[in-house]
């Protein structure tokens, strides 16, 4: 009779085992929800990278929308704009955050730090003034922009409590080893990353001290600025306000892998 009842139970043990390995390989984990929301600049929009559209320029090449394709995002506002400083990203953008968004990525401040002006100046104008210009938006990068990116992320978070908030930063325009470089002095070219990595350094910290994640695409963009001929980022173009922005090269092998590792 033990024995019996010690078959009995083996075969109940196994049977239920089999039924739990079926059962598991059967039935799907239930995909996460990700409501995804773009916020930002030209940089995050997409300018330069083809196909945009709209007063915003927003393209379907730019990593926001590259990311949300890929990755079946449940819902994706795209409000990103071209020209967009930090008080543009509080006016205007961040209505399209609820309390169910749960990712946010954010590309911001080169225009707080006048980006377009400065790089206008530095087309036209000799080394020493374009080396000034930068100069002053560096004080600008240095003294305002972390209170504006702080204020921002703060009215993120109260706006989407539960997000994961990644500021995604800026690449260098300039790979200052290479032996040959058309445009601009090599004064200028110095100039130009120095203010970008003070740029990407102040982002850095505002993410870090507000409890968001900062994506740093200069690493990725290594190799692949203007001067190397890889295409990943537009020189001085038609029209204009391309210049000096990731192609759809740049955003889809340098941005994307960046924000998605962040995300």
């Amino acid at each position: 009779m033990r024995s019996s009842r010690l078959l009995i139970t083996g075969i109940l043990a196994v049977t239920s085992a089999i039924a739990a390995s079926v059962l598991g390989t059967a039935i799907p984990a239930e995909a996460a929800t990700v409501n995804y929301v773009a916020l930002g600049d030209s940089y995050a929009a997409g300018v330069g990278a083809g196909s945009n559209s709209g007063s915003c320029a927003r393209s379907p090449n730019a990593y926001p929308s590259l990311w949300a394709k890929a990755n079946s995002a449940t819902s994706f506002s795209f409000v990103a704009c071209t020209g967009a400083t930090t008080s543009d990203v509080i006016s205007s953008q961040l209505s399209a955050l609820s309390a169910s968004t749960t990712l946010v990525s954010v590309t911001i401040g080169g225009n707080d730090a006048n980006f377009a002006s400065t790089m206008e100046t530095c087309i036209l104008s000799s080394t020493s003034t374009c080396e000034s210009k930068v100069a002053a938006d560096e004080q600008i990068v240095s003294t305002q922009l972390p209170g504006r990116l702080n204020t921002m992320l703060a009215d993120i978070r109260a706006d989407a409590p539960s997000a994961r908030v990644v500021l995604v930063g800026y690449p260098l325009f300039y790979d200052l080893n290479a032996s040959i470089c058309i445009g601009l002095s090599s004064g200028d070219h110095k100039a130009i990353d120095t203010g970008i990595n003070l740029l990407d350094s102040v982002i850095a910290t505002a993410a870090a001290n507000n409890g968001a994640v900062f994506a740093d695409p200069r690493a990725q963009f290594s190799g692949h600025e203007l001067c190397d001929g890889a295409g990943w980022l537009n020189s001085l173009t038609i029209p204009v306000g391309n210049s000096y922005h990731p192609t759809a090269t740049g955003q889809r092998s340098g941005y994307l892998p960046v924000f998605t590792a962040a995300a």
